[in-house]
């Protein structure tokens, strides 16, 4: 297992691009992957991809909210569009930041070797960079076709600064740790909070709250999984969804 390289610092254009110098061969884009159910995304996700967007100098970073999800079935987890509509506007004000529909349209279960199968054939050119928590890593080893995994991408596991982790059993060139700053911040403490009519403002984006308040969500006993018209305000009742949470 490898730590992350030093950071470098590049002057970069308004679309984004890392400038190649003139008579340097032009390097293999670089792109991070994050998957998650992000129901709602927060600002732990978005501090986690900027870190390694940073640490490892890719060129994007594209986050793929998960269409069905095999590993959530204690609950119901909110509908596709609203989760995609929410990481949308999270990630809209970094140009490096994009969101990609492609677990959504796929249907099915979401599973990490489709998804990078589907984004290595949108980018057979790039080196791909999948981001996750590093506890999750270990868990690889007993994830479908796990063994095509490592050649798909490079995995490279968010960690909380001094956490110990046990990396035995996984391929050592094909996997990095780097420290993140220390966010106690949860999906799941975010849904309870909305459900419980505590402020959520600072823990997600602000447009995120707003659209959380419009759409009234996670404050119900079923998750918004169908509709996109905001619930009028006296519909709204109480009782309040990967790796991400």
């Amino acid at each position: 297992m490898s730590q992350a390289k030093e950071p470098r610092l590049h002057a970069v254009d308004e679309a984004g691009a890392v400038p190649v110098k003139d008579g340097e061969p032009k390097r293999r884009a670089r792109i991070g992957i994050m998957g998650g159910t992000f129901d709602p995304i927060h600002h732990g996700h978005l501090v986690a991809a900027s870190e390694v967007q940073y640490y490892f100098d890719l060129d994007e970073v594209i986050f793929v909210p998960t269409g069905e999800q095999p590993f959530k079935k204690d609950r119901k987890v909110t509908f596709a569009e609203h989760r995609y509509l929410m990481t949308v506007i999270a990630t809209a004000s970094n140009p490096r930041f994009s969101v990609s529909r492609v677990d959504i349209e796929r249907g099915g279960p979401t599973y990490t070797v489709d998804t990078l199968r589907d984004l290595r054939k949108e980018h057979p050119d790039a080196d791909l960079y999948f981001i996750t928590g590093a506890d999750v890593l270990p868990q690889i080893l007993n994830w479908k076709d796990n063994e095509e995994l490592w050649g798909l991408a490079h995995f490279v596991g968010v960690n909380r600064p001094g956490h110990l982790l046990d990396t035995s059993g996984l391929p050592q060139d094909a996997v990095s740790v780097v420290e993140i700053p220390a966010m106690a911040i949860s999906s799941t403490g975010i849904r309870n909070r909305a459900h419980a009519g505590v402020p959520v403002w600072y823990l997600v984006p602000d447009g995120v709250v707003q659209y959380i308040n419009k759409y009234h969500l996670y404050i119900t006993n079923e998750a918004k999984t169908t509709s996109l018209a905001p619930v009028a305000e006296n519909q709204a009742s109480g009782d309040a969804g990967k790796e991400e949470e």
